[in-house]
């Protein structure tokens, strides 16, 4: 008798069994697995901050090369690879920023991944309203499908007062207007839409406008950066899900007072730091998260 485990499966047993990495597991080709096809898994990774010096992460020059190792290693590449923002570190010297993107860019460039997606964030694009990034990265919003799902990047950092803008809602409304809402879609953007703690900038300051678009859809879910941990909220029907930073973790919001780096933990190094692995389900418009925290070595 043939054994069928599929992906969904074996993350479930790699979770319970604690292995670094998970993926793909089938040992029978049948019309069910077939009809399974659809079914993918991406990679979210966020705040990169590369150019970021300073004693919150001695290791700072490591931690992405890190990052980029472990994708490398996973059994099965992901669908595809997406940075939620803060790419780089925030410099106000032009030939800087630029600099620090190509660093970026040529690091990342390592990932063996057909489909690699970027997004600003603010450290990116408030200086110069993204100018810099569209050079290096492209346009930053747009709108994508991948195997019944459509995803759609919401730029929220361009603009130095943290929103989205009317021409851009505008635009969204237009995208939306396309979709079925019966389907699944997935927004990915930097900061989070709703007001999670905005005296830290932890919000988007027409993010109710953005959210009041996407309500309509019973299978919306955003995925998003930024605050440097996991945390999920949910407004009406949407999930909201933000991710580990890949520099150092911040404080839960409102437990200190600011938002500054937590200290480096020698005894625990990379502590707080990782990325994830989503597991999407698009017939059910589910997705399961898997955290993978960064390792030494």
């Amino acid at each position: 008798m043939k054994t069928t485990i599929d992906r969904r499966e074996f993350l479930r047993l790699a979770a319970f069994g604690g292995l670094a990495f998970s993926s793909a597991f089938r040992l029978a080709g049948s019309p069910a697995q077939a009809a399974e096809a659809d079914e993918f898994y991406f990679v979210q990774l966020s705040d990169t901050h590369w150019g970021f010096d300073g004693p919150a992460n001695p290791d700072s020059r490591g931690t992405l090369p890190k990052a980029v190792a472990a994708v490398n290693s996973l059994s099965e590449p992901p669908d595809f690879v997406v940075f939620t923002g803060d790419l780089t570190h925030l410099t106000l010297d032009g030939k800087e920023r630029r600099a620090r993107m190509a660093q970026f860019r040529d690091i990342v460039a390592k990932l063996k991944v057909r489909d690699v997606r970027f997004l600003p964030g603010e450290h990116d694009a408030s200086a110069d309203r993204g100018e810099a990034f569209q050079e290096f990265f492209g346009p930053t919003h747009y709108s994508f499908r991948h195997k019944g799902v459509n995803f759609i990047v919401v730029d929220n950092v361009s603009d130095p007062a943290g929103a989205i803008g009317d021409a851009q809602l505008a635009w969204l409304s237009g995208e939306l207007a396309k979709l079925s809402k019966a389907e699944p879609l997935v927004v990915l953007t930097h900061r989070p839409l709703f007001d999670l703690y905005p005296e830290w900038g932890w919000s988007t300051r027409d993010g109710a406008r953005a959210i009041e678009l996407l309500t309509p859809f019973q299978k919306a879910t955003v995925f998003y950066g930024h605050i440097h941990q996991e945390n999920e909220r949910t407004t009406g029907s949407i999930v909201h899900h933000a991710a580990k930073s890949l520099i150092f973790p911040m404080p839960a919001p409102g437990s200190a007072p600011d938002h500054k780096p937590l200290p480096w933990d020698a005894a625990q190094p990379y502590r707080g730091l990782g990325w994830r692995q989503v597991e999407a389900e698009p017939k059910e418009a589910r997705y399961e998260i898997r955290e993978m925290p960064v390792k030494a070595g």
